[in-house]
């Protein structure tokens, strides 16, 4: 898979949620994880058995005004909003940073403004932010990865993989 991709998140709140968001981005292959506006140190995040702070580079701002990305990376925010982008539609770009909103909150209105695109995940109500992290990586994984496509008849073996992508 060509690019890279980032996980952040707005305003946690929660250790557990925080720990949990680190480790599923660490096992999705993330190259850097950042906060904006968290109310929790990184080091609390005991719940990231993974030690990803230990793998990857880890970055806090203290506002959404500090934050550095990339050049040429695009920030994709993770939001239930009525003119988002629905996530099985979306064509991730080759390298992007992911924001997720945190525990009972909308992404804040400067991470929107920043946001070159916004997606949904076709849910009925909200989910955890570490369930929503998971989606939107494995989505990534599934679009941008080097897999074949999936069989027609199931039980049927996969297609090889494309040789370029």
């Amino acid at each position: 898979m060509r690019g890279y991709f980032g996980v952040g998140v707005d305003g946690i709140s929660k250790p557990m949620n925080l720990g949990n968001l680190l480790r599923i981005a660490n096992a999705f292959g993330a190259s850097f994880f950042f906060s904006v506006n968290g109310q929790i140190s990184l080091k609390d995040a005991q719940s990231d058995t993974s030690r990803a702070q230990g793998t990857m580079p880890v970055y806090s701002f203290p506002d959404m005004a500090a934050l550095r990305l990339p050049l040429g990376c695009r920030l994709v925010g993770v939001e239930i909003a009525e003119d988002a982008i629905e996530l099985p539609r979306f064509r991730h770009p080759a390298c992007a940073a992911y924001v997720f909103g945190a525990e009972r909150m909308s992404l804040s209105p400067a991470v929107l403004e920043r946001c070159a695109f916004t997606v949904k995940i076709p849910t009925r109500f909200s989910i955890n932010v570490g369930m929503a992290g998971a989606i939107a990586m494995y989505d990534r994984l599934l679009s941008m990865g080097s897999y074949g496509e999936r069989p027609v008849v199931p039980g049927r073996p996969p297609e090889p993989p494309p040789l370029h992508r």
